[in-house]
């Protein structure tokens, strides 16, 4: 008998402030409850799944009889930025917060990173990657200095026009900041955004890819690799670990691509895990306060998720989660938020029980293990 799993991480979809939040500037987020306010909000299908019957979230009636087990995830890592949020999910805790850089980056980074580019930079500050564009493209296009900037989260990022900088040179150029950003300014997430478009229309094209920090430990998908074991990932998931663990990987446009992708991994014969990540709640809506969209996205999702029900076998099991939030009400930030996530687990064999909360995003690492028949020594304790 084949055991698959497809582990789905909707990013960003967080349901309501863990007890630190207020350390992190977060106290009262609540992304989900905020992207309720939609008009576009429909989510009966995960509602039948048990999302509202989830310990904490008092604004909406669960149902009597839920279809999946469910519970609610704490974050043990000190953090709430997707790196972080993954690793955790696949075994690792991170005590200390990856590097961020809300003045800019040092000289000490800055300085070999022109000179091995042979450019110089514009901007070095935290900025919304299409604000950042907007302001400074055209000196961009001009000069062909590069467009290097921030954010709350632990990512070094270079933004660059596709006729100014032809989209392979700045790969090489993010390898360079990956070698360069080491030791304490050892960053989570190196990030090509190239754009194109001219002055007062540029937008972000789909050529972006994440140079990540390697796990500083083995995760659940290097142990489940090393068993033998299939390891599919779709979406980021592949740059989130640097490449670790995977056997086969597919990148994605969209949600919409993502979901497509995973039916059509349902279809294959494999045996393992098929790890998802579904980024639109939080590139497209959650950085945006974009309510609305937030919505809608939501929404398309809980459409399509009655074909990923059907589409598993018998011995099949589904799992959807959460990395951190962002809330798009909360319109003091639009960073990434300190949240609890939620966990389903759907199949034949699953007793569809409340799984309370969880101590730790690892305890779904050790839960696929478990499932999996593959011993690993991980954080986290199966449910």
């Amino acid at each position: 008998m084949k055991r698959r799993i497809f582990l789905i991480v909707l990013d960003s979809v967080g349901i309501g402030a863990m007890e630190d939040a207020a350390e992190f500037g977060d106290a009262g987020c609540n992304t989900l409850r905020s992207a309720s306010q939609s008009s576009c909000f429909r989510m009966t299908n995960m509602e039948k799944m048990g999302l509202f019957n989830i310990d904490g979230i008092d604004w909406k009636e669960g149902v009597k009889a839920p279809l999946a087990a469910y519970g609610r995830m704490k974050e043990a890592s000190k953090g709430k930025d997707t790196t972080i949020g993954h690793w955790e999910i696949a075994g690792i805790i991170s005590k200390n917060p990856l590097p961020v850089y809300p003045q800019g980056f040092p000289q000490e980074v800055l300085e070999p990173f022109c000179e091995q580019t042979g450019r110089g930079i514009l901007c070095n500050a935290p900025y919304s990657g299409t604000e950042v564009i907007k302001k400074f493209g055209a000196e961009h296009v001009k000069t062909g200095k590069l467009i290097v900037y921030t954010s709350a989260d632990s990512v070094f990022q270079i933004a660059a026009h596709e006729d100014v900088v032809p989209v392979e040179t700045l790969y090489r150029y993010c390898e360079n900041a990956r070698a360069i950003l080491t030791g304490k300014h050892s960053v989570g997430r190196v990030i090509a955004r190239p754009f194109v478009g001219e002055e007062g229309n540029y937008v972000r094209t789909p050529r972006r890819h994440d140079f990540s920090l390697e796990p500083p430990a083995r995760t659940m998908l290097d142990i489940l690799k090393d068993a033998g074991r299939d390891v599919i990932g779709v979406g980021k998931i592949k740059d989130i670990f640097a490449g670790r663990g995977i056997t086969s990987f597919v990148y994605t446009k969209g949600n919409a691509e993502g979901i497509e992708r995973t039916l059509e991994y349902m279809k294959q014969d494999f045996e393992g895990l098929c790890f998802v990540n579904l980024v639109d709640y939080d590139m497209l809506y959650g950085h945006r306060n974009d309510i609305e969209g937030y919505g809608r996205a939501l929404t398309e999702f809980d459409m399509a998720l009655p074909k990923l029900m059907e589409g598993l076998r018998p011995e099949d099991i589904l799992m959807i989660t959460a990395d951190h939030g962002c809330d798009p009400g909360y319109l003091a930030s639009t960073d990434h938020s300190r949240e609890y996530t939620p966990f389903l687990m759907y199949g034949r064999d699953i007793e569809p029980v409340n799984l309370g909360t969880r101590e730790t995003f690892a305890d779904i690492g050790a839960t696929v293990l478990k499932y999996l028949n593959v011993p690993g020594d991980i954080a986290g304790t199966p449910v």
